[in-house]
């Protein structure tokens, strides 16, 4: 069993050294893609039109001022407002499980706080995946609000008549609303690092490129039909299975040198380049979690080449299937667009491609501080797509086999 297998791993591995351009397009385009996105990305997000993120308000305080203050953070083009939630502990799962992006707490003492002209306080609570672009900009509009809720206030206390000089003077004493901002990670606490645009790029490329692996494998599985090197295997009592095992090993191992690879990228030439330095899981768990989920992506990326493979006639049709397939799932999953920039609706589409799942283990794991439970739902749809493309390759080759 095992010298066969071993005869086997030999063979694909040397059809794959042969084939330069294959290679070429397994580690040189995701590299070259991580590091033209990050750099062209690394400060253009602040231009885009932000999609309708979900944004909810804890009312502590719970005071006129305070809903004063509610009422004014209302439905935007960008910003679309949930109920407001029953604690502080059930917003921070709110964000934390991404049901919204944005969460602003009005602490106890807000109303005294305006009512003596002191400098009011506002936590903000924020999704590590949203960029910080967006971020920022949220923060503006909860600043806006806080102003405006205080200039109301005010101008109702100070009346009509001692309008221009009382406000002058209220002016001087008071700043801008110190706005306490934090990203909540897998705890719930503020301890997740913030996202760059290489934090979005690497995962992102690195699933792309993954899945990019049913270009050599089509190619040596369709030319070994074509030279009659599969029929002569199973004249030697070769198992389809044993066929199988002997593809899987060879590609699942150039998944992770892959993986190696676009994070090595990420880490050290992005910012010799001038860009953020990629930045790796601070935990065990992080590290497992991550592990996990490269190993559950080359499983259905090879699972879902050897699909194409038997499903094609030709070494073009493989590229064609292959390729169109790949760029729809990287432009449904949140590949090429991240999902928070596009439309509500469309954002629903995400949930059907698995390089969107695969995107969503990585960002637990680096960008949440998740660990190995977190990723788990990833990990197990991505095994799923990968034994089920698997089951249809073994049963697409058993039909053709002749009997």
């Amino acid at each position: 069993m095992l010298i066969p297998l071993a005869a086997l791993w030999k063979k694909e591995c040397l059809a794959l050294v042969r084939d330069w351009h294959a290679l070429a397009a397994l580690f040189a385009m995701p590299a070259v893609f991580i590091l033209v996105m990050s750099l062209a990305l690394a400060d253009s997000l602040s231009g885009q039109r932000e999609a309708s993120l979900a944004y909810a308000v804890l009312d502590i305080d719970a005071t006129p001022i305070s809903r004063a203050l509610d009422a004014q953070m209302g439905d935007t083009e960008a910003l679309r407002k949930t109920p407001s939630p029953s604690g502080e502990a059930e917003i921070r799962r709110q964000v934390r499980d991404r049901e919204i992006a944005f969460a602003v707490i009005i602490p106890q003492g807000f109303a005294q706080q305006v009512g003596a002209n002191q400098t009011p306080e506002i936590r903000i609570l924020s999704d590590p995946a949203v960029p910080a672009a967006m971020r920022g900009g949220f923060r503006q509009i909860v600043e806006t609000a806080v102003i405006r809720t205080w200039l109301a206030h005010v101008l109702e206390r100070l009346g009509q008549s001692m309008m221009l000089p009382q406000l002058r003077h209220a002016t001087e004493r008071v700043g801008p609303p110190s706005i306490i901002a934090e990203t909540v990670g897998r705890d719930g606490n503020g301890s997740a690092p913030l996202p760059s645009s290489v934090q979005q790029n690497v995962p992102a490329w690195l699933i792309f490129s993954m899945f990019f692996v049913v270009i050599p494998i089509s190619a040596v599985f369709i030319g070994e039909r074509q030279r009659g090197t599969l029929q002569r295997l199973r004249a030697q009592r070769v198992s389809f299975g044993l066929m199988l095992a002997g593809k899987f090993a060879p590609y699942l191992f150039i998944n992770q040198m892959q993986a190696v690879l676009m994070v090595a990228v990420g880490r050290w030439l992005v910012p010799l380049c001038g860009g953020e330095a990629f930045a790796l899981p601070a935990t065990t768990q992080g590290i497992a979690a991550l592990l996990l989920m490269s190993l559950a992506v080359s499983i259905a990326a090879t699972a879902w080449a050897l699909l194409i493979a038997s499903l094609a006639r030709s070494s073009e049709q493989a590229t064609i299937l292959g390729g169109i397939g790949n760029i729809l799932m990287g432009a449904i999953g949140g590949i090429m667009v991240p999902r928070f920039i596009m439309p509500g609706a469309m954002q629903q589409w995400t949930r059907l491609s698995p390089m969107d799942w695969a995107l969503e283990g990585f960002h637990q794991a680096m960008l949440r501080q998740g660990g190995v439970a977190d990723i788990l739902p990833s990990f197990f749809a991505l095994s799923c797509f990968g034994l089920a493309a698997l089951a249809a390759a073994v049963f697409l080759n058993c039909r053709a086999r002749p009997t």
